[in-house]
């Protein structure tokens, strides 16, 4: 399996768990909602009743203090009168002075069965416009008391009930409080449609944004695999070409053990310089490999920027001049800056250096430097072959060559600008690269 397929392996397995974890959440929030929804609801439903049965409780409770011996208890046991419930308060409670009692206040909503000792309905008389067929499908547990349930009356009708014992002697009477929840019932439902609906349309949300979130989470994993083998293939053809020059060189001089020194130092030449390219690409290999780790440590003083570019540019005004080159400072930055002088030098030669390389007999290299926003702008001008406009916009990628033949003839191995931009942003600045007018390039390092 290769890199591609392993990542669009994991592409989709990252989206699946995304949408695992977005749809639970959905899930889990529209539960949350409808249950707390649904309690709401039902809580003025069920705070009726409660009411209802407490006032109930409350009068047979209340009735000695009274003196009411023939009063609620009378009339849930056998009443001559057959008086219905709302009735027999009013008439019992007429002569009270606190009328608080006076009857009970009850929802409209409500129907209220009064049942003897075997569960039989004793006060049907009075729930006249209940379809009888109904009320014979209505259930009753003499064990369920003082808790609300959930109750449907013929397969259509919803109620929400709640029962209560009254006892005189041995004898007890039970009232089976009901109210109608049908409009309730029919919101929740409503309810669960949108929460069906929203939820649905959250999956399809889910599924986009775990596209889009899988893409842009792997896409810098993506690049950094993209970048890792592509620096381990440059990597290895940069290692191969010098190991098999010398490999050849000196399989060569194993051909002739008895040829003298002088006679073979073309070939020596040529493995030493090898050699040499060698471990400086060896080096640059390791400082890029301790940039990725964030291992590179700075050791930051004051700099007088002036000084510094003088000292290290001093040698290359000679170099320069040896091959028929002008190389010309211009330096008014006057300032001291904070950062690692080291690193610094590091990143003017590795400019000087390309800018000696890269120049004909005749052209100019000019290091300019100033002050700007607070900043210590240095410009490093040449008049070479300058830089094509697709070339500029990989110079400080790794191992980029714009011309492979004519860098490996001058010993380049295109990772110098890449560790020149590393140093610096490494620090806080900034490097890019332009073309120069007519021709030539600009460097240009802010810090």
């Amino acid at each position: 399996m290769n890199e591609k397929e392993r990542m669009n392996r994991q592409f989709i397995k990252h989206t699946i768990y995304t949408i695992i974890a977005f749809t639970i959440i959905f899930l889990i929030t529209g539960l949350i909602i409808y249950f707390m929804f649904k309690g709401i609801t039902y809580s003025t439903v069920d705070n009726e009743l409660i009411n209802t049965a407490n006032e109930y409780i409350e009068i047979s409770n209340n009735q000695s203090r009274y003196g009411l011996n023939n009063g609620i208890t009378k009339h849930f046991f056998g009443d001559e009168d057959n008086l219905g419930i709302t009735d027999f308060i009013e008439k019992t409670f007429k002569n009270m002075e606190d009328n608080m009692y006076l009857k009970v206040p009850h929802s409209p909503k409500q129907i209220v069965f009064v049942r003897n000792q075997d569960g039989t309905i004793i006060n049907s008389d009075e729930n006249q416009n209940i379809n009888k067929d109904y009320i014979s499908s209505i259930d009753f547990n003499s064990n369920d008391l003082n808790r609300i349930y959930p109750m449907k009356i013929a397969n259509k009708y919803m109620y929400r009930g709640i029962n209560i014992a009254v006892t005189n002697g041995d004898e007890t009477r039970y009232i089976q409080i009901l109210q109608n929840v049908d409009s309730e019932n029919a919101l929740i439902s409503h309810y669960m449609e949108i929460i069906s609906i929203v939820f649905a349309s959250g999956i399809v949300m889910s599924i986009i944004a775990s596209y889009i979130l899988s893409k842009k989470t792997l896409m810098p994993i993506s690049d950094t695999l993209k970048r890792q083998m592509e620096f381990v293939q440059n990597a290895s053809h940069e290692l191969r070409t010098p190991l098999t020059i010398i490999q050849s060189r000196q399989e060569l001089l194993l051909q002739d053990p008895n040829a003298k020194i002088i006679d073979k130092s073309k070939e020596i030449m040529l493995t030493l310089n090898e050699t040499k390219r060698l471990t400086k690409l060896t080096k640059d290999l390791m400082m890029l490999a301790r940039f990725d780790e964030n291992k590179i440590e700075l050791e930051k003083t004051k700099i007088d920027i002036d000084a510094l570019i003088s000292s290290v540019a001093e040698p290359y005004v000679d170099v320069a001049k040896l091959n028929n080159k002008e190389l010309v400072l211009d330096l008014s930055c006057k300032e001291e800056i904070v950062g690692d002088r080291n690193k610094i030098t590091q990143v003017i030669v590795i400019i000087l250096d390309n800018a000696i390389k890269y120049t004909e007999e005749g052209d100019k290299i000019e290091i300019k430097s100033f002050s700007k926003d607070g900043k210590c702008v240095i410009e490093i001008k040449d008049t070479g072959i300058g830089i094509s406009d697709e070339a500029i916009k990989h110079i400080f990628d790794r191992f980029y060559r714009e011309d492979k033949s004519r860098t490996r003839e001058t010993g380049g191995s295109g990772l110098g600008l890449s560790i020149a931009d590393a140093l610096i942003k490494l620090q806080g600045g900034t490097i890019k690269a332009s073309h120069n007018s007519p021709k030539g390039t600009i460097f240009t390092i802010k810090i």
